[in-house]
């Protein structure tokens, strides 16, 4: 039967639900599953041992957008569908909600016990740089609509052009772009090509008024750099739900820079992603009962 499928490495009542309600039928781990969702971001090892194990599984459904922690993994000749687009519309909404508070000064004003400066900055018709074209990027066009903002998007696939997006551009194109924007906001996956993306140099090609927000990963952004370019004034401010390493430990210097908001990995909290990810085991289950092409393919070359 195809319509086995494991929930590994363990069972979450939710999503057993969703499996079910889409129909599976869901069995503890043997040669006679065909499907696996796995539930551990931590523990690729674990998979890896797995697909050793039962070389005659066809799917399997990772937990989250980014698939970095799989990187090896994916590579094997299995299907394997992430939640890239799962939860798109909080992300969102949360680099929206960073853009915001920074362009606000809400950083300086939290920090204060005076009156201090009259400071702000609108979002309307502002120049805005977005590194990475998924979902996410997708859904925060969307939002941004309403501000009247000049979008430029840099993405792998650039013939690819999003809705909403003023132009859309390749990776090469990065540098040259970079010094016009008045904000810059990472949701690209991580990769090897995005790993340590904005250093030292790429802080130095933004406007000093520039703000940077990151809902990506942590790794895409050298975080001495970037508590280097808050400190000199570089760049005008930051605001990063993600951070490298992560959690961001006590008495890290992140924590002291100047206008800079950390949130902890929080765009998309657990009751959020158990939701969302329950459609997607919903959805991806009953295509592939049906044989059908399933949503959030990875892609092993591109590494996402």
């Amino acid at each position: 039967m195809h319509n086995k499928i494991a929930i590994e490495p363990k069972s979450f009542p939710e999503y057993e639900a969703a499996a079910v309600s889409g129909g599976a039928v869901v069995v503890p781990m043997s040669r006679a599953v065909k499907a696996v969702i796995w539930t551990d971001y931590s523990a690729p090892q674990k998979l890896n041992d797995l697909l050793d194990e039962n070389p005659q599984l066809q799917w399997v459904q990772l937990p989250f957008a980014g698939v970095d922690a799989f990187s090896d993994i994916i590579q094997r000749p299995f299907t394997f569908t992430s939640a890239k687009g799962c939860y798109s519309e909080p992300v969102a909404e949360h680099a929206l909600a960073l853009t915001l508070a920074l362009c606000r000064a809400i950083p300086e004003r939290l920090a204060t016990k005076t009156w201090g400066r009259q400071f702000a900055v609108s979002l309307y018709e502002s120049k805005i740089l977005v590194v990475g074209g998924g979902g996410i990027t997708g859904e925060l066009l969307r939002l941004l609509k309403p501000f009247n903002t000049e979008v430029t998007v840099v993405r792998k696939r650039p013939e690819h052009e999003l809705d909403g997006a003023s132009r859309t551009l390749g990776f090469d194109q990065l540098d040259v772009e970079l010094p016009k924007a008045d904000i810059v906001i990472l949701a690209a996956a991580l990769t090897k090509e995005t790993h340590s993306l904005f250093d030292a140099e790429r802080f130095k090609l933004m406007k000093t008024t520039a703000y940077l927000v990151n809902i990506a990963r942590g790794p895409m952004v050298d975080s001495q750099a970037l508590d280097s370019a808050l400190r000199a004034g570089t760049i005008a401010g930051a605001g990063i739900d993600v951070t490298d390493p992560e959690p961001l430990p006590d008495g890290h210097s992140l924590w002291s820079a100047p206008n800079l908001i950390i949130t902890p990995h929080s765009a998309d909290t657990r009751p959020m992603v158990v939701r969302l990810f329950s459609k997607r085991i919903r959805a991806n289950v009953e295509l592939f009962i049906a044989g059908q092409p399933l949503i959030g393919l990875v892609d092993a070359q591109l590494g996402y």
